[in-house]
């Protein structure tokens, strides 16, 4: 039997990636609502209450009002916007976060689908403090570096369309300058912070990819401990897991760059551990697709877990 999905925001960045991927599926029957009544509150509430599961792929706002139309108790909300990331009741739509994390998700209503920046931020963060090493109280920094496509359609269009009046070829800028990042309150609820962290988010002149990396010096922590060390605290955060990986601890030595579009048109998240010994440093960088694991791949795999399909199904 076919399972009913309704994603009310199709027409946008991450609903058309999660659309393409649906299309191909025989298990679900796509609920899809006529373009000109995409404004229709009672149509968007008709299909929001026919639905087994409802993605939504809207602004704040419209997310907001979206699940107040929702009446059917039955109905699964997997919300890909801002809007419920650290609401009562909902719960945060990054299963590989904590032992036992996706079983939470597969019978939840409620679940408030990652963001790219704060999924790459918590996947770094939340081995440490769970275990103890970094204190909650810890003065964090966190760098990343985002495709535009991040952004939405409109800044999609300021590097893509010559035509469009805020055309840019700026190919690299620093924004979020006010320290207030919309992103810092799930950052601090789920990696495990008492205090929001610096956080430097930037744009590149690419279409997709990111990079989110923590700087720690070693020597301020409370307990010693080395690169490797840390390593080993990720691989058995992650072990097993299928979609958040963590690259071995030789071929990060190895290294010479990390580029943010390796992992593109993929759900994987990969963590690396950079160090050096002798100055009692070390940098945690994850990196992801903005549009995979960082919006669509992990709304899909937030579906398969409610449906009880396959986690990786249509993600492969």
């Amino acid at each position: 039997m076919k399972r009913r999905v309704f994603i009310d925001g199709e027409a946008g960045t991450t609903g058309l990636q999660i659309l393409s991927r649906l299309k191909a599926r025989d298990d679900i029957e796509l609920l899809s609502i006529d373009p000109a009544k995409r404004k229709d509150l009672a149509e968007r509430k008709r299909l929001l209450n026919l639905a087994e599961v409802a993605i939504l792929c809207l602004p704040d706002e419209a997310a907001r009002e979206s699940v107040s139309l929702i009446e059917n108790p039955d109905t699964v909300v997997i919300d890909a916007s801002t809007a419920h990331r650290v609401a009562e009741g909902w719960i945060y739509g990054f299963p590989e976060m904590a032992e036992g994390y996706a079983e939470r998700i597969r019978q939840s209503k409620r679940i408030a689908n990652v963001g790219c920046y704060a999924v790459g931020s918590v996947s770094v963060l939340r081995p440490l403090t769970e275990r103890g090493l970094l204190p909650t109280q810890f003065p964090a920094s966190l760098h990343a570096v985002s495709g535009y496509s991040g952004g939405g359609r409109q800044l999609m269009e300021s590097y893509e369309d010559s035509q469009n009046p805020n055309y840019t070829e700026a190919p690299y800028w620093l924004y979020g300058l006010t320290l207030a990042h919309k992103h810092l309150p799930e950052i601090m609820l789920y990696g495990g912070l008492s205090h929001p962290p610096v956080f430097s988010p930037s744009v590149g002149r690419f279409a997709q990819g990111t990079l989110v990396s923590l700087l720690l010096q070693l020597w301020s922590l409370p307990k010693a401990v080395t690169p490797g060390e840390i390593h080993e605290i990720y691989s058995e955060h992650y072990e097993g897991k299928r979609f958040v990986t963590v690259a071995p601890l030789e071929e990060c030595g190895a290294r010479q760059r990390l580029h943010p579009q390796d992992l593109n048109d993929t759900n994987q998240l990969r963590i690396h551990v950079f160090g050096n010994e002798d100055n009692q440093q070390a940098m945690v960088v994850a990196q992801l697709d903005n549009l995979g694991k960082g919006a669509s791949g992990s709304a899909i795999q937030n579906l398969n877990l409610v449906l009880g399909c396959a986690e990786d199904e249509g993600l492969t």
